[in-house]
């Protein structure tokens, strides 16, 4: 059969928040619905005789057709093209819904060993559904023309534009020729280099004055790149030297200036034509810029948000059509936070979502309708005003025409403490980017390179795709630790693939609070989210501004952070109860296809390192310890019976059933001992007759 053309089923959502000046061209969403449309008919007609659920496979990885149960898909084989089309408009809702987003759970990021032989072998080894590599930004147009393009941050494998530009587009065939999309990342505005000196201008300035290819990237915005760059209240450019790669300085572009829109508009284009499908934009950061574009914009953010008597009341602004601000902050220390700091916080995120919408949403899925978005964040344990890109972004906006998410946890938890109950997770803030990202895709960049294992399970159990960063494939020991998980989650793939979490209760994460300031509840919220964890139970995290009467009356547990600050043991009484060790978390899901519960369990335990809350130095000093076995009370669903129970590890090369007993609506079994992760399959049926 010949090699079917990939396809992706939609990155339009069913409903569009749109900003004012921010609308999205319908006409161009409908042609691109046609365009899929036309392309799934042709492959119908096409190949009448293939069994459809090798169709399904090959229409894309992880869209919409592999989300589809196997048994529809077996059932759909013998039928004509126009009996299968029918069914298909017919499906459960569940199913129905999942069409309108790209779903995947398996993704591997690198910045650095992505040019040696053995990548493309390792890719071949995980099969992983997204390859994040390659650079398209600001570091790539900054950096692979200098004598440092081999260093941090990208690593270029070669020297030159034309030369690096070329070896990506090579790699991202070869990338797609294993059947693996390709998110290429984007710098969209950390510049480094020197406008002038002894040796000219270097860096994004040598490239800018010297090297820009109007043939390649149209017409220069402006002849001076200064011009686009972050400034003060003189109008000098901001600089730093944090980095200081090849001794040069830091600027950043200033994305409320128009004409630094227009570059990365150029950018992105250039990047499409070398074949990526999709970018990871990171450097999401505004700073204290007064340039004449933020200011103009910061007035009208304030003259749209506030009357002039409210703006004289409240930030003693007289006269705003003339007003110089001598400060327009982003983040910013809480301690220090005012009601119009805040104002500027705000406007700093909505501005930059206005540019992200700009450029990518609007400019780059008019070059290719299904261009993949994301954006790399950083949430650390729950930092918020002094950072996280959208801590004060309204909800509407909140990850709106995003395919999928990266928040980074830095270092704050590449390391244990299990005598004091720290373990190293990110479990809270994966069930908060679950909860607030509409069940989206999202990974969690936690710079692991040691607890491979526990960081894979960890994302799996909890909706995300592991895993973010540090896939260590040079390492022999990791390497055969990622083959074994991704292997592991490719088998299972129906368990994960598009699953929703299975709780019964939900703890509200206090964003109005933290909107107005008041960051009191989030310190109770991290506190109980905490303890809910050590207690085993199967919570959602969603913010309060989402959490409406429907969504609340859906859970048995309700727990709002700025009303208490623990739940007494009997507001639990009747829920599902695991009994085990201090070090495993429990979580919850329910697969696509329905009919069953997954139980989740990660273990955390190990051998730490003899230093304090050492990172490591790789999978060596991971060193797991078992967890004993674990008893199980879950509640089931109303009118369920349980028909069986099976327990899967990645160590362990097929499941095998387990003894349970059922009474009064809860299931009672034993989870086998295991090393890191394992899942226990609750499958179900409907009850019959008393």
């Amino acid at each position: 059969m010949a090699q079917m053309p990939p396809c992706r089923m939609g990155t339009c959502k069913a409903k569009r928040d749109q900003a004012p000046g921010q609308e999205i061209p319908r006409m161009a969403e409908v042609l691109r619905h046609l365009r899929r449309l036309c392309r799934c008919l042709a492959l119908l007609w096409l190949w009448p005789e293939a069994s459809w659920l090798c169709l399904a496979r090959r229409l894309c990885l992880s869209h919409a057709w592999r989300r589809l149960p196997n048994s529809w898909l077996c059932l759909a084989r013998p039928l004509p093209a126009a009996a299968v089309l029918t069914a298909l408009a017919v499906l459960p809702a569940q199913t129905a819904s999942a069409w309108d987003r790209l779903e995947f759970t398996r993704l591997i990021a690198h910045w650095d060993g992505y040019g040696t032989p053995e990548y493309l072998q390792f890719v071949a080894e995980v099969q992983p559904e997204i390859a994040q590599v390659g650079f398209y930004g600001a570091h790539f147009w900054s950096l692979a023309h200098t004598p440092y393009y081999d260093g941090y941050p990208a690593h270029f494998p070669v020297r030159g534009l034309a030369e690096c530009g070329q070896w990506f587009e090579d790699l991202n065939a070869r990338l797609h020729a294993q059947g693996v999309r390709v998110v290429g990342h984007f710098n969209l505005k950390f510049l480094v280099g020197d406008p002038d000196g002894p040796e000219g201008p270097r860096g994004f300035f040598h490239f800018y004055r010297q090297l820009w290819d109007e043939h390649e990237l149209g017409p220069r915005p402006v002849a001076d790149p200064l011009e686009l760059l972050e400034q003060d209240a003189q109008g000098r450019p901001l600089v730093d030297r944090q980095y200081s790669i090849g001794g040069m300085a830091e600027y950043w572009g200033c994305l409320n200036n128009p004409h630094w829109r227009a570059v990365l508009r150029a950018w992105v284009r250039r990047g499409i034509q070398r074949g990526v499908d999709g970018y990871m934009i990171n450097y999401f950061y505004r700073h204290n810029c007064l340039c004449e574009h933020c200011q103009a914009a910061f007035r009208a953010y304030l003259a749209e948000r506030f009357s002039p008597q409210e703006l004289q009341a409240q930030f003693g602004i007289s006269e705003l059509a003339t007003h110089q601000f001598d400060e327009i902050v982003a983040w910013h220390d809480p301690a220090e936070s005012t009601p119009l700091r805040r104002e500027m916080l705000r406007f700093s995120q909505i501005a930059n979502k206005r540019a992200f919408d700009e450029v990518f949403v609007q400019y780059g899925r008019s070059l290719k309708p299904d261009l993949i978005l994301a954006q790399w964040n950083h949430l650390g344990d729950f930092s918020q005003i002094a950072g996280d890109e959208r801590c004060l972004l309204p909800a509407p906006l909140w990850g709106r025409d995003e395919d999928y998410l990266w928040y980074s946890t830095g270092g704050a938890l590449a390391f244990t403490d299990l005598a004091h109950g720290f373990l190293g997770e990110a479990t809270l803030q994966a069930r908060y980017i679950r909860g607030a990202f509409e069940d989206k895709p999202f990974t969690l960049g936690k710079y692991e390179q040691t607890r491979i294992r526990a960081a894979i399970a960890e994302l799996a159990a909890n909706g995300g795709a592991p895993m973010g960063f540090y896939t260590r494939f040079q390492d022999t020991a990791a390497r055969a630790e990622l083959v074994r998980y991704y292997g592991f989650l490719r088998r299972h793939d129906h368990l994960y693939h598009a699953n929703r979490p299975h709780a019964e209760a939900l703890l509200l994460f206090p964003r109005r609070a933290i909107h107005a300031g008041d960051l009191r509840p989030l310190a109770n919220f991290k506190a109980l989210g905490k303890d809910l964890l050590d207690r085993k139970v199967l919570f959602d995290v969603r913010p309060d501004d989402l959490a409406d009467p429907q969504v609340l009356a859906s859970y048995r547990l309700v727990v709002d952070p700025s009303a208490s600050q623990r739940v007494p043991e009997q507001a639990l009484a009747g829920l599902s109860r695991f009994e085990g060790p201090q070090t495993v978390r429990v979580s919850a899901s329910r697969p696509l296809h329905g009919g069953e519960i997954d139980l989740h369990l990660v273990n955390y335990n190990r051998h730490e390192p003899p230093e304090p809350r050492s990172p490591g130095n790789g999978i060596v000093d991971e060193r797991p310890i078992a967890a004993p076995s674990m008893t199980v009370d879950l509640l089931l669903p109303a009118n369920q019976h349980v028909s069986e129970v099976l327990f899967l590890t990645p160590e362990e090369p097929e499941p095998r059933a387990i003894p349970f007993a059922t009474n009064g609506g809860r299931l009672h079994c034993n989870v086998p001992e295991f090393l890191v992760y394992a899942v226990l399959r609750v499958k179900l049926g409907a009850a019959g007759p008393p």
